[in-house]
């Protein structure tokens, strides 16, 4: 099973907030992304909805609502997707609770930033379609034309943004015109090898037939959707819709290019000081591999084709600090910058 993003409660994690403790909120984070499918399903209260928090608290798309949450906005915004188990709390500075990449781009660009919560059990494929909905009606009601919508994608975040995009652009969605740019930060863009083996492990037990081992594969079975479709990266939902249980590990994803007329950055973490060290090539950020998080399949139809000046990899830094790092943050400044007016 993949790792959650988050071992404990981060000291940033701000002290009053909509639902409850941080405590609390991390809790429910951790929930959904173990088991948030079943809480959907069984319309339980624990079931995180997608919805965009501002100021801890979840912000309604009408434009009175808008307009008092962003007063000054000019109609440059950016998107920050959280990723697994987590919620958007992952993107605040440890100990300085808020200082965020967002807020940074706010005082030194002038972007305003938009944090989206949502269910990280579900589909990728369910998330990029409420997304893709969430953001249409965001641009028609937002109280200033929308200029331009940057979106920010962490690990698993990124997924279900370019699961929404490519929704967009099958529904021909207005929103997507607003997107000329698009960041990726520790995204398994060719799925995770962590929950592959747990994919595997699962299978070779289904073949024994014995009871007890068809138990202990029913219990490993038991985590989300969300986390299953990290494997393979799958972002469509024909990706897994009528999929069989007993069908050994392999994979059933249809290729999803990078939107042309976007530019795409993909930001890659290593563990080790060198991007080529042993350390590094293993594991990469210690959750996804360098090969995964910048798109390099190695073969024509799944490799992302990112030109190499929009890939960089930072070293001596792990999965979860890519989220919140002031190196991190200095390179999408930079590129932020070269791409500006």
């Amino acid at each position: 099973m993949l790792p959650i993003e988050a071992k404990e409660v981060p000291a940033s994690v701000p002290e009053t907030r909509g639902a409850g403790s941080p405590r609390v909120e991390f809790a429910i984070g951790v929930l959904n992304g173990v088991v948030g499918d079943y809480l959907h399903r069984q319309d339980n209260g624990l079931a995180t909805p997608m919805e965009l928090i501002h100021d801890g608290r979840p912000l309604r798309l009408d434009r009175e609502s808008l307009q008092r949450a962003y007063p000054h906005s000019r109609g440059r915004l950016t998107l920050w997707v959280h990723g697994l188990a987590v919620t958007e709390a992952v993107w605040a500075f440890p100990g300085e609770p808020s200082v965020t990449y967002g807020a940074l781009l706010e005082r030194d660009l002038g972007f305003t930033p938009l944090y989206l919560r949502y269910n990280t059990g579900l589909h990728i494929s369910d998330n990029g379609e409420s997304l893709a909905r969430l953001l249409e009606e965001l641009v028609a009601a937002f109280p200033v034309p929308v200029e331009e919508l940057v979106l920010m994608g962490y690990s698993m975040g990124g997924l279900v943004v370019r699961s929404a995009c490519h929704v967009a652009a099958e529904a021909g969605h207005t929103w997507l015109s607003r997107v000329r740019r698009a960041f990726y930060i520790g995204v398994p863009h060719l799925g995770s090898p962590l929950e592959r083996v747990g994919n595997a492990v699962s299978w070779v037990l289904r073949k024994v037939p014995n009871a007890y081992t068809q138990l202990i594969a029913d219990v490993v079975d038991l985590r989300s959707n969300g986390v299953k479709d990290l494997g393979m990266a799958r972002l469509l939902r024909r990706d897994w819709d009528g999929a069989a249980v007993d069908v050994p590990i392999q994979s059933r994803c249809h290729p999803v290019p990078l939107l042309p007329g976007i530019s795409h950055h993909l930001l890659v973490g290593a563990l080790a000081a060198r991007e080529r060290h042993l350390l590094s090539v293993l594991f990469g950020d210690g959750v996804v591999p360098l090969a995964s998080a910048s798109g390099r399949a190695g073969h024509v139809d799944h490799d992302l084709r990112v030109p190499p000046e929009n890939v960089r990899v930072l070293t001596g830094i792990h999965h979860v600090a890519l989220a919140h790092d002031a190196q991190c943050y200095a390179g999408l400044r930079a590129w932020f910058e070269e791409a500006s007016p």
